[in-house]
């Protein structure tokens, strides 16, 4: 079946419609008046007047004037026409004018919102990232701390001496034992950290032996244990070199009973 409506009459509301029949009806209420002589009180007049009025007419009434009147009816229905036309045509763009803008404004509202939560994730992940460090060096920190607490000070005497000597001794996997190292030392030195010997073959060869467990220098720099400070007279130093000496040729210090 074919419509015969004029395309985008669909979207005029009841005052457009109303307006554009009213123009149409109009148009062709005129043209039919101006085509007919007469009007409804022609009906009614008697045949005498009836007849003057038709030989009246007869005599106004020329094709020239009918088609004047016919073709400037025509003219003026058709400019309505055309004028209602462009007044569908405007409410459509209005329309389509006002949809592109509410698309776009959702479509701007879309992308503010998905850039404010990448900013909102971006922040949230740099705060975590700024709390787990924070809390990476809090951890160390405590640590160190904690290592410092638990470090253990020693005497400055022969008992802190050979106590922080087995400490380290300790890391060095160096055997030997605290009476092995006393009873050694009081041999030696009488437990003397600068005592040195210069009678002996070693003095006579021109290395005399020093410090607590009478090192001489060749064999203190061969088994010095780092960490220790490079000082034969140090006592920690002399103890454990010493008993890294002992380890090697004899085991422990704990087998040495004589000069060694």
């Amino acid at each position: 079946m074919f419509s015969s409506r004029t395309p985008g009459l669909s979207r005029l509301n009841k005052t457009h419609r109303a307006s554009i029949a009213g123009v149409a009806a109009a148009g062709a209420a005129a043209l039919t008046f101006t085509l007919v002589p007469g009007g409804h009180g022609a009906a009614e007049a008697k045949p005498e007047a009836q007849a003057k009025s038709s030989a009246a007419t007869q005599v106004a009434w020329t094709p020239a004037t009918d088609s004047t009147q016919a073709s400037t009816v025509h003219s003026i229905v058709a400019k309505q026409h055309t004028n209602a036309l462009d007044g569908v045509a405007q409410v459509q763009n209005t329309g389509i004018s006002k949809s592109d803008s509410e698309s776009k404004a959702k479509s701007a509202a879309k992308e503010k919102a998905e850039a404010k939560a990448k900013a909102a994730a971006k922040a949230k992940a740099a705060a975590k990232a700024k709390a787990k460090a924070e809390a990476k060096k809090r951890a160390k920190t405590t640590s160190a701390s904690r290592s410092t607490v638990r470090k253990p000070v020693y005497a400055n005497n022969l008992d802190g001496w050979i106590r922080e000597s087995l400490a380290i001794m300790k890391k060095h996997g160096i055997p030997g034992s605290y009476n092995g190292i006393h009873r050694n030392i009081i041999r030696e030195s009488s437990g003397n950290p600068n005592a040195i010997n210069n009678w002996d073959i070693n003095a006579q060869n021109g290395i005399p032996s020093k410090g607590l467990l009478q090192v001489i220098p060749p064999t203190f720099k061969t088994y010095h244990v780092k960490g220790t400070p490079n000082n034969i007279y140090n006592p920690v130093s002399n103890i454990v070199a010493a008993c890294n000496y002992a380890a090697d040729k004899y085991g422990s210090m704990d087998n040495v009973n004589s000069a060694y």
